[in-house]
Protein backbone atom coordinates (compact mmCIF):
# COMPACT_ATOMS: atom_id res chain seq x y z
CA UNK A 1 0.00 0.00 0.00
CA UNK A 2 2.80 2.17 0.96
CA UNK A 3 6.18 2.62 -1.06
CA UNK A 4 8.97 1.04 -0.21
CA UNK A 5 10.25 4.83 1.19
CA UNK A 6 7.46 5.13 3.43
CA UNK A 7 7.77 1.71 4.71
CA UNK A 8 10.69 2.27 5.70
CA UNK A 9 10.33 5.47 6.94
CA UNK A 10 7.63 4.96 8.79
CA UNK A 11 9.54 2.14 10.75
CA UNK A 12 12.28 4.18 11.37
CA UNK A 13 10.43 6.67 13.13
CA UNK A 14 8.34 4.00 15.17
CA UNK A 15 11.83 2.42 16.42
CA UNK A 16 13.40 5.88 17.23
CA UNK A 17 9.78 6.87 19.35
CA UNK A 18 10.32 3.57 21.20
CA UNK A 19 14.14 4.04 22.14
CA UNK A 20 13.22 7.67 22.97
CA UNK A 21 10.36 6.75 25.41
CA UNK A 22 13.52 4.62 26.79
CA UNK A 23 15.28 7.81 26.56
CA UNK A 24 17.95 6.20 24.41
CA UNK A 25 19.09 8.17 21.29
CA UNK A 26 19.14 5.60 18.41
CA UNK A 27 22.44 5.09 16.06
CA UNK A 28 21.72 4.32 12.22
CA UNK A 29 23.16 1.25 12.29
CA UNK A 30 20.34 0.19 14.87
CA UNK A 31 17.72 2.01 12.84
CA UNK A 32 19.12 -0.33 9.64
CA UNK A 33 19.73 -3.40 11.96
CA UNK A 34 15.58 -3.27 13.69
CA UNK A 35 13.85 -2.04 10.15
CA UNK A 36 15.34 -4.33 7.83
CA UNK A 37 16.16 -0.95 5.36
CA UNK A 38 18.80 -0.40 3.30
CA UNK A 39 21.79 1.67 4.85
CA UNK A 40 22.07 4.25 2.21
CA UNK A 41 18.54 4.48 1.70
CA UNK A 42 17.90 5.10 5.34
CA UNK A 43 20.16 7.59 5.77
CA UNK A 44 18.19 9.63 2.88
CA UNK A 45 15.08 8.61 4.54
CA UNK A 46 15.85 10.30 7.78
CA UNK A 47 17.15 13.03 5.77
CA UNK A 48 13.99 13.78 4.80
CA UNK A 49 12.47 13.12 8.60
CA UNK A 50 14.75 15.42 10.23
CA UNK A 51 14.19 18.63 7.55
CA UNK A 52 10.78 17.75 7.82
CA UNK A 53 10.43 17.83 11.70
CA UNK A 54 9.70 14.57 12.48
CA UNK A 55 12.91 13.31 14.09
CA UNK A 56 15.79 15.20 15.87
CA UNK A 57 19.45 14.31 14.37
CA UNK A 58 22.58 15.17 16.48
CA UNK A 59 26.20 14.77 15.39
CA UNK A 60 29.12 14.01 17.32
CA UNK A 61 29.82 11.16 19.74
CA UNK A 62 26.58 11.02 21.70
CA UNK A 63 24.73 11.93 18.05
CA UNK A 64 22.14 9.73 16.69
CA UNK A 65 18.08 10.01 16.13
CA UNK A 66 15.31 10.73 18.58
CA UNK A 67 12.06 11.93 19.25
CA UNK A 68 11.30 14.31 21.65
CA UNK A 69 8.71 13.05 24.17
CA UNK A 70 6.03 15.61 24.31
CA UNK A 71 6.21 15.15 19.97
CA UNK A 72 5.35 11.53 20.30
CA UNK A 73 1.55 12.65 20.75
CA UNK A 74 2.04 15.13 18.42
CA UNK A 75 3.11 12.85 15.09
CA UNK A 76 1.04 10.73 13.52
CA UNK A 77 1.23 8.46 10.50
CA UNK A 78 -0.21 11.00 7.96
CA UNK A 79 2.78 13.32 9.36
CA UNK A 80 5.41 10.50 8.15
CA UNK A 81 3.48 9.91 5.28
CA UNK A 82 3.57 13.38 3.93
CA UNK A 83 7.00 14.01 4.93
CA UNK A 84 8.37 11.48 2.98
CA UNK A 85 5.56 11.43 -0.24
CA UNK A 86 4.17 15.05 0.27
CA UNK A 87 0.41 15.29 -0.60
CA UNK A 88 0.16 13.05 -3.14
CA UNK A 89 -0.27 10.01 -1.29
CA UNK A 90 -3.63 11.74 -0.13
CA UNK A 91 -4.92 13.52 -3.41
CA UNK A 92 -3.10 12.00 -5.91
CA UNK A 93 -5.02 9.91 -8.99
CA UNK A 94 -4.90 6.38 -8.46
CA UNK A 95 -4.08 6.06 -11.79
CA UNK A 96 -1.50 8.48 -12.15
CA UNK A 97 -3.61 11.00 -14.12
CA UNK A 98 -1.99 14.42 -13.79
CA UNK A 99 -6.05 15.97 -13.24
CA UNK A 100 -8.15 13.74 -11.46
CA UNK A 101 -11.43 14.80 -9.10
CA UNK A 102 -14.71 14.49 -8.53
CA UNK A 103 -15.75 17.29 -11.99
CA UNK A 104 -12.88 15.25 -14.22
CA UNK A 105 -13.06 12.01 -12.53
CA UNK A 106 -10.55 8.85 -13.32
CA UNK A 107 -12.21 5.61 -13.81
CA UNK A 108 -11.49 4.46 -10.46
CA UNK A 109 -12.31 7.95 -8.91
CA UNK A 110 -15.43 7.21 -7.41
CA UNK A 111 -14.95 3.61 -6.26
CA UNK A 112 -11.25 4.59 -4.08
CA UNK A 113 -12.68 8.13 -3.19
CA UNK A 114 -14.44 6.72 0.06
CA UNK A 115 -11.44 4.41 0.92
CA UNK A 116 -8.93 6.95 0.60
CA UNK A 117 -11.26 9.38 2.85
CA UNK A 118 -11.32 6.16 5.52
CA UNK A 119 -7.64 5.85 5.15
CA UNK A 120 -7.16 9.86 5.74
CA UNK A 121 -8.87 9.53 8.95
CA UNK A 122 -7.24 6.59 9.71
CA UNK A 123 -3.41 7.89 9.64
CA UNK A 124 -4.36 11.12 10.35
CA UNK A 125 -5.48 9.55 13.96
CA UNK A 126 -2.65 7.01 14.80
CA UNK A 127 0.10 8.67 16.80
CA UNK A 128 3.46 7.48 16.62
CA UNK A 129 3.24 7.26 20.64
CA UNK A 130 0.37 5.21 20.29
CA UNK A 131 2.18 2.62 17.96
CA UNK A 132 5.45 2.70 19.70
CA UNK A 133 3.71 1.47 22.84
CA UNK A 134 2.22 -1.44 21.11
CA UNK A 135 6.24 -1.88 20.40
CA UNK A 136 7.55 -1.44 23.78
CA UNK A 137 4.66 -3.74 24.95
CA UNK A 138 5.42 -6.23 22.34
CA UNK A 139 2.07 -6.44 21.06
CA UNK A 140 3.36 -5.57 17.17
CA UNK A 141 6.48 -6.19 15.50
CA UNK A 142 8.82 -3.82 12.85
CA UNK A 143 10.50 -6.94 11.19
CA UNK A 144 10.14 -10.56 11.28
Amino acid sequence: MFSKTCEYGIKAVLYIARQSLRQIRTRMSDIVEQTGSPAAFTGKILGALSRNGIIDSYTGPRGGFEIKQERLHEITIADIVRAIEGDEFFEGCVLGLGVCDGAHPCPMHHSVEPIRKEMFEVLHQATVYELAMGLKNEDSLLIR
